[in-house]
């Protein structure tokens, strides 16, 4: 493995997320929207989490910006990095399956929108966020900058800290005891952790 290879990874990594995520997408335009979250502060922190997991690493690999933050390149990291950005694809393609025409990229409920509780979602509520974080650590592993590295970590993780509470109350207002049920029988991004 070596720098160039990493970086290409990073990149391919992307072009497949957009992939796996177009069709859904392209989909979900088409279902009206019942109820919705958006505000500014939902667009605010989907601008955030862009900048961590596609700006600053994509600036990266195309420029080198900011050379400062590099640190020497390790090929276990970068292996260990590939594997993990694997395991997000499967995860991000997975939740995308089980979710149909529930899946949405903010905060809304979408008519005829039913609570999916099967597949992946048998195990966590968030394996949509699970997958993101596994992007983010993997992005880490991947670059050797302590800029560019992290920068998913940190936007993704301020997304994710600022919305998942909003997230779930949507959810309950929507769905109401038997999203509860389903709260008590799963963990939010970790099966039986967290």
């Amino acid at each position: 493995m070596t720098p160039a290879i990493a970086k290409a990874i990073c990149v391919l990594g992307g072009i497949l997320w957009f992939v796996i995520r177009y069709p859904h997408q392209r989909r979900s335009w088409t279902t009206p929207i019942r109820a919705s979250a958006r505000d500014a502060r939902e667009t605010i922190l989907l601008s955030v989490s862009l900048t961590g997991l596609g700006i600053m690493p994509w600036t990266y690999v195309a420029t080198g910006f900011p050379r400062f933050a590099d640190y020497h390149f390790s090929g276990v990291l970068a292996w260990t990095g590939t594997l993990v950005f694997a395991l997000a694809l499967w995860l991000f393609y997975r939740t995308h399956a089980d979710l149909g025409r529930n899946w949405s990229v903010s905060l809304e409920v979408r008519n005829s929108h039913t609570l999916v509780t099967c597949g992946i979602y048998q195990h966590i509520r968030h394996p949509l966020y699970a997958a993101f974080w596994l992007w983010a650590v993997a992005q880490a592993l991947l670059l050797p900058n302590w800029v560019a590295g992290p920068a998913g970590l940190i936007g993704f993780g301020t997304l994710f800290f600022f919305r998942v509470g909003r997230e779930e109350q949507l959810m309950i207002e929507t769905f109401g005891e038997e999203y509860r049920a389903y709260m008590r029988q799963t963990a939010r991004v970790v099966p039986f952790v967290y």
